[in-house]
């Protein structure tokens, strides 16, 4: 098939080509998921409270924030129980 050596689908072809063995890794392993939309979902509660105003009146406010929900979606994802696993952080034990 005839192609434009320096075309944008040219250079997708070719980037593809190089990573061709990454790019099905998700066929190989059932662990691994074939789109990003858990990552995605995970930063979903974040943009939203950006939205409205005021939510995180200080710095320390946003980062105790995304602390507490690292914590619930990586409990989540695992199949841990949230609340136990917050209790768990809050006593100094290591989850993860």
């Amino acid at each position: 098939m005839p192609y434009i050596e320096k075309s944008e689908t040219h250079k997708q072809i070719k980037s593809l080509t190089k990573s061709k063995d990454k790019l099905f890794t998700f066929l190989l392993d059932e662990n691994i998921p074939a789109d990003n939309n858990g990552s995605e979902r995970a930063i979903r509660n974040i943009k939203v409270k950006q939205k409205v105003p005021g939510q995180f009146k200080s710095l320390e406010g946003a980062k105790n924030y995304a602390n507490l929900r690292s914590v619930i979606d990586t409990s989540r994802k695992r199949g841990l129980n949230e609340f136990e696993s917050l209790v768990s952080v809050m006593q100094g034990n290591s989850l993860f």
